[in-house]
């Protein structure tokens, strides 16, 4: 007797039904991708087209490129980390605006399922949705200094 082919169309069902919080991140990771791209589109259209003056004029780059990233960051007198903030009214710093959103696609996923697992009383679940958060913050936020920040 073979169970899998009896029993077999019952596992398959309960395999291939994604679940309330899975289809939440999904749908969230979704837009907010083609959300980030437009961004990303959009404001290097800004830069291209010189709409928004760059802080590194376009025939400037090139000599900059094999610069080691020290001597780089100097030369185009740009302090490093999350500093480009500051130079965000500038085309070519405000490309990194849509980056910064696609980076942070995740915390907020993770984030809008935290209640999902909440209201399904899945505790352990939710911490570690909201430990993700946390950990995922901090990464980005650069105050641990680690790796190459």
């Amino acid at each position: 007797m073979d169970l899998k082919k009896i029993y077999g169309h019952i596992y398959a069902h309960k395999m291939s039904k994604p679940s309330e919080e899975q289809i939440r991140y999904a749908l969230m990771l979704s837009k907010g991708m083609k959300l980030g791209l437009a961004l990303l589109i959009f404001t290097f259209f800004l830069y291209v087209t010189g709409i928004l003056s760059a802080h590194i004029p376009k025939n400037v780059l090139p000599d900059l490129w094999h610069l080691p990233v020290a001597e780089y960051l100097k030369a185009a007198d740009i302090e490093g980390g999350w500093n480009w903030v500051f130079l965000i009214n500038k085309g070519d710093f405000l490309n990194f605006v849509g980056i910064a959103f696609l980076s942070g696609i995740t915390i907020l996923c993770f984030i809008g399922i935290i209640p999902i697992f909440l209201r399904k009383k899945d505790t352990i679940y939710a911490i570690i949705a909201f430990v993700e958060v946390l950990v995922l913050v901090f990464a980005a936020s650069g105050i641990l200094k680690t790796g190459g920040h």
